[in-house]
């Protein structure tokens, strides 16, 4: 069979081509939302647990307490003028909002251009929801509008695209949220069944004793002076009743079973976040610790790459509007 040379050039397995197309068409939802039928937003609502939320800001402090510089461009007026824009622009900031692709998987980030002494530089780079993009069969960022809610193409050199693990198969990335998110929803509502568990098995039942034949308004007279009683530790009650303090035989192993369920959920956001969980197990020795300290330098690896990828996209387009350069700059983070 002779072999068609525009075969080897043209793509074939695509969307626009495989039978399932519509099933990729226009929103590719996480799995996890999928199921409950939420938008990402429910990723941002775990958030405000204080161990999700204190795994975020160890595992973006990792990143942005690291020194970055820009390698020559063999110019060195252009590369003057790299540094100062690079010293002018919020870094800190700007590497914030692109490690919450780690978290939710993609972050678009625009750039706000300006013309400077006959320079196109930027002057601001801003995260924007993830809610508000989707991608096309092709893999293309796109912007939902309110005449266009399936999205319409955006601008070239306008919109940073940070993305964690993105395939064909999934542009959206792989939200490291998505594997925690379980372990904080159940965590919150572990934590409020142990609160209510406090509540009636922490402090000794009081056990109020009267006779037989005593009158209804005698008991309610009774249950109020125990009620009384609970709040100021003074009671007064007839001689002929009593009242006795008892504990729980039990409260003790049930308070375990929660304080175990709460460390489990703990130790399972701590490793999707930070890769390990020497943070919650009171066990962890030197060794595992030192251990799970070489897993969380892999993970901010990863997202160091992930940064520099995004300034170092914005450094070449910066070069095609201004510069005529041999070799790109690169951003690097040490």
């Amino acid at each position: 069979m002779a072999i068609k040379k525009q075969d080897l050039v043209k793509e074939i397995a695509s969307r626009a081509n495989a039978i399932d197309f519509w099933s990729f068409m226009h929103y590719l939802p996480d799995p996890v939302l999928k199921r409950m039928g939420k938008g990402i937003s429910a990723y941002r609502e775990i958030l405000s647990d204080s161990h999700v939320g204190g795994c975020v800001r160890r595992r973006k402090a990792a990143v942005k307490g690291l020194e970055w510089r820009l390698t020559p461009t063999g110019n060195d007026k252009t590369d003057e003028i790299l540094t100062a824009l690079f010293d002018r622009l919020p870094l800190s900031q700007i590497i914030n909002q692109v490690l919450d692709a780690c978290l939710f998987g993609y972050q678009a980030l625009e750039v706000m251009w300006q013309h400077q002494d006959g320079l196109w530089l930027p002057t601001a780079i801003e995260g924007k929801p993830q809610e508000w993009f989707v991608f096309d069969e092709e893999n293309r960022l796109m912007l939902r509008t309110k005449e266009n809610r399936f999205g319409q193409l955006l601008p070239e050199k306008k919109f940073l695209l940070a993305t964690q693990q993105a395939d064909y198969m999934n542009p959206y990335g792989r939200a490291d949220l998505a594997m925690c998110f379980w372990a904080a929803t159940f965590k919150k509502g572990g934590f409020k069944f142990w609160l209510e568990f406090m509540e009636k098995y922490g402090s000794p039942w009081l056990v109020g004793k009267h006779p037989r034949q005593s009158q209804p308004h005698e008991i309610e007279d009774l249950l109020d002076s125990m009620e009384q009683m609970l709040g100021t530790a003074v009671a007064a009650v007839p001689d002929d009743s009593s009242i006795a303090m008892l504990e729980s035989a039990s409260k003790g192993a049930s308070s375990q079973v929660f304080d175990e369920f709460l460390r489990y959920c703990k130790s399972e956001i701590a490793i999707a976040l930070l890769g390990q969980n020497q943070t919650t197990e009171a066990e962890a020795n030197r060794a595992s610790a030192t251990a799970g300290l070489e897993v969380t330098l892999d993970i901010r690896n990863d997202d160091v790459a992930i940064v520099e990828a995004v300034f170092n996209l914005l450094l070449q387009w910066i070069c095609e509007l201004n510069f005529n350069v041999e070799i790109l700059p690169r951003f690097e983070l040490f």
